[in-house]
């Protein structure tokens, strides 16, 4: 008799944990979204590169630093962490929205002491009950129209969103690395042509005084080259803040105090120069992670729209109690201590002030904004790597035509200073020349920075370094996410 009533209870719970497994078989899916926009066959500037760049694509430059540097940076942001830290959320939220998948069992255990009197009139003796009570409650509320899962599914897709707002963050972390790194060494170059350009301005001046005391140039000729001195001597201090103000940015990218944080730097023109080849536009969409945030957030939204749609259907709740009951305790778990109760209900939404209908109005304006984005992201895409190369073409012919104005920049000013030594040509011959050759060479060195951003540009424009089979994509952020999903008996 005793073990038939465990039975019952037993029979009683789990008949409304299989229930799950009967209901949310209503959800359509998510869908690739119609994008209705062009994609092209190749890039315009590509030259017909088709194969996608290294997973580790910042070591084509050749500078153990800068993959020192990159490799503090992806253990140690700050941004990266906080991203780390929003997919743990994402993650217990998908547990959050599962919970709604899975029936409630309660466990109750109660002792009851009252005392009451007797007689009707409440005089004499009075008795003191003690009830004793022990149960499992179960409850459920039947998920016929997919409503929890619809919200579950779009819980998941926001912990896909999650992973890959972390690799967006992690792309731009090392990008922005690359780009102070290369700033700094650009600026150090600038600094040495300033430290040179101060030589050449000093000795042309000591050149200039020898021929006052001649009498071939007078005290205003001194006092034009001692300007010009004092100018390229005033540029210095600015390039020297901008490369101490690069370190410590680096220094916040590395999560590390600027104290701790040496960079050597050295020189742009020391660095390799990789050929960056961008692949085929369509495979943007599966490389760049904000373009795979961007469907994440979409296919959320089109989960959000199906369970807000849901909402207005009936709720059906399954409720099922068992347990003992008795005034002995001793007589607890005996004979007709027994007891057990079921119950189900019903309700119909009918007037809740357009509630409903607000909410799911406002999920698919959601779902037609994110439409949107999506859409714009993979536009964007595509306009960032033309741009990137485009940069990368111009500022190669421009540093390859700035080479040859630095060297004819410089033939004259050695034609000069021999003819001033020779007492053969006036100063403002000389101070042309030597302006020219100053500005001509600091110029190639700024043209030097830009072609090697524009560099990193392309890479940050083509989402980073591919692994050798085109697909971070959805598959591993999905299996990712996998480890937060509560599986229900079963997933129709």
């Amino acid at each position: 008799m005793h073990d038939s009533r465990l039975v019952g209870i037993v029979t009683l719970i789990a008949g409304i944990c299989i229930v799950p497994s009967l209901t949310g078989c209503v959800i359509t899916g998510y869908e690739k979204p119609d994008l209705a926009l062009e994609i092209p066959d190749n890039y315009r500037d590509g030259h017909g590169l088709k194969a996608p760049p290294e997973l580790d694509w910042w070591r084509a430059f050749h500078s153990a630093e800068l993959t020192d540097l990159i490799e503090q940076a992806q253990s140690w942001n700050f941004d990266i962490a906080v991203a780390i830290a929003e997919i743990e959320q994402a993650d217990a939220l998908v547990r959050v929205a599962g919970s709604a998948l899975f029936p409630t069992v309660d466990f109750g255990a109660s002792v009851t002491r009252s005392q009451s009197p007797i007689s009707a009139t409440g005089g004499g003796p009075k008795v003191t009950t003690t009830i004793y009570n022990t149960n499992l409650t179960a409850s459920y509320v039947l998920d016929i129209w997919g409503k929890n899962r619809a919200a579950l599914l779009a819980a998941e897709e926001n912990g896909i969103e999650s992973r890959f707002n972390k690799e967006a963050v992690r792309l731009t972390t090392i990008t922005t690395v690359a780009d102070d790194y290369f700033t700094v060494l650009g600026t150090q170059d600038r600094v040495r042509i300033a430290h040179n350009n101060v030589a050449a301005a000093a000795h042309i001046l000591d050149l200039v005084k020898l021929q006052a005391k001649v009498g071939t140039l007078s005290g205003l000729d001194i006092a034009q080259q001692e300007a010009l001195l004092a100018t390229e001597r005033a540029l210095i201090p600015p390039l020297e803040l901008t490369v101490r103000q690069n370190i410590q940015a680096l220094a916040l990218l590395v999560g590390r105090a600027p104290e701790h944080v040496n960079v050597r730097g050295g020189s742009l023109v020391r660095l390799a120069t990789p050929r960056v080849t961008p692949g085929l536009p369509s495979d943007i969409l599966t490389q760049r992670p904000d373009v795979r945030q961007a469907e994440a957030q979409l296919a959320s939204a089109n989960y959000s729209v199906e369970s807000a749609r849901a909402a207005f259907f009936p709720t059906i709740q399954l409720t099922g109690e068992a347990g003992f009951q008795s005034t002995a305790l001793r007589t607890l778990f005996g004979p007709g201590a027994f007891f057990w109760s079921t119950a189900a209900s019903l309700t119909q939404p009918v007037f809740d002030g357009f509630l409903l209908l607000g909410q799911l109005e406002q999920q698919i304006g959601l779902q037609k904004q994110y439409l949107q984005a999506y859409r714009k992201s993979v536009i964007s895409a595509f306009v960032n790597v033309e741009q990137a190369l485009e940069a990368i073409e111009e500022d190669t012919r421009q540093e390859r035509l700035q080479s040859e104005a630095v060297e004819a920049s410089r033939r004259a000013f050695h034609l000069v200073e021999v003819q001033l030594q020779a007492g053969t040509v006036n100063l403002t011959t000389v101070l042309q020349a030597e302006q020219t050759l100053f500005t001509a060479e600091d110029t190639l060195a700024q043209v030097r920075i830009a072609r090697f951003q524009a560099i990193i540009a392309l890479y940050q424009a083509l989402g980073g370094g591919w692994p050798p089979k085109v697909e971070i994509a959805r598959e591993e952020a999905e299996r990712q996410v996998e480890v937060a999903r509560p599986i229900p008996a079963h997933d129709p």
